[in-house]
């Protein structure tokens, strides 16, 4: 803890009074109003408090789960307008990692509360420049396209390593983008084929920048006995978009990436990802007001996994040895939304000669958040700090993290702090067991 004091739970200037379960709904039709029964499942127990990093950082019970709800509640009733700048401030600073769902005793769906609170007040008001313009670029398979070559081609130049320590947003980003280069590596990738035709979810941030990341999840699924199949038109899976409430845009990439696994034939739709996995998983929640797409949407979430999930299945295959130490931190859309614990550590487990140092605080957010890093960043560099401090502690070599925001986030924080350590994607030390057998 930083601070001296906390801040009472509700703000007496923010919420002139406090409403009865009774009142009535001032915003109805909208998915706040939607997510109603959501918000009365919370009792203000306070067991979301110490996992809450926001609350943690900032001390305020505004910025918990419990106080978010609150004023979420007070929105639904009237007694806080849409555009009360208490509302936004605090609905704006949370990560979104969804960590209080873990700790939640009844059942709060935080996530998809956030998501309504969001997309209810983007009626009211705009996002940030820098947000409207990368949800605009991500929603334009063309423009997204463009923007990753011409990230590639500045990191090819070595500029963005010389510019990492530059203090404030550009150095940051500077540092996530030169974070991002990864070694070439390529050897024959075979199995027996039996496990099932899969499909990858390339991802926008994951090929466009991460893509040997996406080789090497390839080559290991190969390895592991499953067929790898194409599905052209898959588009970004809408996350980002669906995080900061602008819905059409979710839905329109969600309906698009459901035709185009559908027509690929898949068994399985494979995710590196975590919090694309998470989006995807919760298709069926974000199209079950569809007619048309609902069932569909159902189906579709019921074949998609993280890698670690499919290639725990197969054993994994072991591979050669890997002599190095690393740590694991575990994704927030990982850990909380998908509760998929144990399999990234088992398939590291599998590695033979490699040495796995236990992380404090690894089911803690990094920071990251999307792209919360670059609309909030003090915020998000005071939740990064201890992320940091306790890596620095373990030792280790590599830093291994199944998602593209905390591969970058994790990977810029320990180059600006000087740290020697790497993040890396667990299926790539998986691959590079193979590529030494």
């Amino acid at each position: 803890m930083t601070g001296t004091r906390r801040r009472a739970l509700v703000d007496e200037r923010a919420i002139p009074s406090q409403p009865s379960r009774e009142a009535p709904c001032a915003l109805p039709g909208t998915p706040l109003a939607a997510m109603r029964s959501g918000i009365d499942a919370c009792v203000h127990c306070g067991f979301c408090l110490q996992s809450c990093p926001t609350y943690l950082t900032l001390e305020d019970e505004n910025d918990s789960p419990r106080g978010r709800v609150l004023l979420m509640k007070s929105a639904l009733e009237g007694t806080l307008a849409l555009d009360n700048p208490s509302l936004e401030t605090h609905i704006d600073r949370c990560l979104g990692c969804r960590a209080c769902e873990t700790a939640c005793p009844s059942g709060v769906p935080y996530g998809h509360l956030l998501e309504a609170t969001r997309a209810t007040m983007a009626a009211k008001r705009r996002l940030p420049f820098v947000a409207r313009l990368i949800l605009w670029v991500f929603a334009r398979p063309g423009l997204l396209s463009m923007a990753m070559s011409m990230s590639r081609a500045l990191r090819g130049t070595g500029i963005p390593a010389l510019l990492s320590r530059l203090p404030g947003r550009l150095g940051f980003a500077m540092a996530m983008l030169a974070s991002t280069k990864r070694r070439r590596r390529a050897y024959a990738a075979s199995g027996n084929d039996q496990r099932g035709r899969v499909a990858l979810l390339l991802g926008c941030v994951m090929e466009g920048l991460l893509d040997e990341a996406n080789r090497a999840t390839e080559r290991a699924l190969r390895v592991n006995g499953y067929t790898m199949i194409d599905a052209p038109g898959q588009r970004c899976c809408g996350a980002l978009h669906a995080h900061a409430g602008d819905m059409r845009h979710a839905l329109s990439l969600a309906r698009a990436n459901i035709d185009a696994f559908e027509r690929s034939g898949a068994q399985y739709v494979c995710t590196n990802a975590a919090g694309c996995g998470a989006m995807m998983k919760e298709y069926a929640h974000l199209l079950a007001n569809d007619a048309q797409y609902a069932e569909r949407a159902a189906s579709f979430s019921s074949k998609v996994r993280d890698i670690s999930e499919l290639l725990v299945a197969a054993g994994p295959v072991r591979g050669g040895e890997v002599r190095t130490t690393v740590t694991y931190d575990a994704p927030c859309h990982l850990l909380h939304a998908q509760r998929i614990v144990d399999p990234p550590l088992a398939l590291l487990r599998a590695i033979p000669a490699l040495r796995l140092a236990p992380l404090e605080g690894a089911e803690h957010c990094c920071g990251a958040a999307g792209i919360y890093n670059l609309v909030e960043p003090d915020t998000s560099n005071a939740v990064l700090a201890p992320k940091l401090r306790n890596i620095a502690a373990t030792g280790a070599e590599l830093v291994a993290t199944g998602n593209a925001g905390c591969l970058m986030q994790i990977g810029a924080g320990m180059r600006r702090a000087g740290l020697r350590a790497r993040a890396v994607h667990p299926v790539e030390l998986l691959d590079e067991s193979y590529a030494e057998r």
